[in-house]
């Protein structure tokens, strides 16, 4: 698809060096061979992460809902978390149980009950994007990436700067 830009926009995009590309509601910058002007964005809804009390009952559940197999399990430890991982299109649903009763994922179910945890997007630049969150006035709740599920870089941004969502930044680790 080709869109047609005003002569300021042309002149914007020819600074930038790069292309614009529109997809899915989401706007990407593409890097050209100058990536001194590259523009960080979120990229793609990465992940919808959905709390659950139980990985046995939900995997089943979550197997007919979607029509796909669980493709797989993991725990990560450090979040005192167990997760299970569904591909619906390009979008992935990972299902979360708590490992410990005093868990975030937890404590989560005990005020709100299961549902929706999480939206993640990913990033190229995971530090990079996480200095201009912070500067664009947003919380982030951890200062540096951690491990995360899915062989992933992640950092968190605090709900009550996203309007109630809690929102996943993650990179994939090269």
């Amino acid at each position: 698809m080709i869109f047609k830009f005003g002569l300021r926009t042309q002149i914007y995009l020819k600074r930038l060096k790069g292309i614009v590309v529109f997809s899915e509601g989401f706007v990407k910058f593409l890097k050209s061979e100058d990536n001194s002007n590259h523009l960080n964005v979120m990229e793609k809804v990465e992940h919808i992460g959905i709390a659950v009390r139980s990985l046995a009952d939900a995997i089943p559940k979550y197997e007919q809902l979607l029509g796909t197999p669980c493709y797989k399990t993991e725990e990560v430890a450090s979040e005192q978390v167990r997760t299970a991982f569904f591909r619906q299109g390009e979008t992935k649903i990972e299902l979360l149980e708590s490992m410990s009763p005093d868990g975030v994922i937890a404590q989560f179910i005990e005020k709100r009950g299961e549902g929706l945890h999480h939206i993640a997007f990913a990033v190229s630049d995971i530090r990079a994007e996480m200095e201009k969150k912070k500067a664009d006035g947003f919380q982030l709740l951890n200062a540096e990436p951690k491990t995360g599920a899915d062989n992933k870089l992640v950092c968190f941004i605090h709900p009550k700067t996203t309007g109630g969502v809690l929102v996943e930044l993650c990179q994939e680790k090269s």
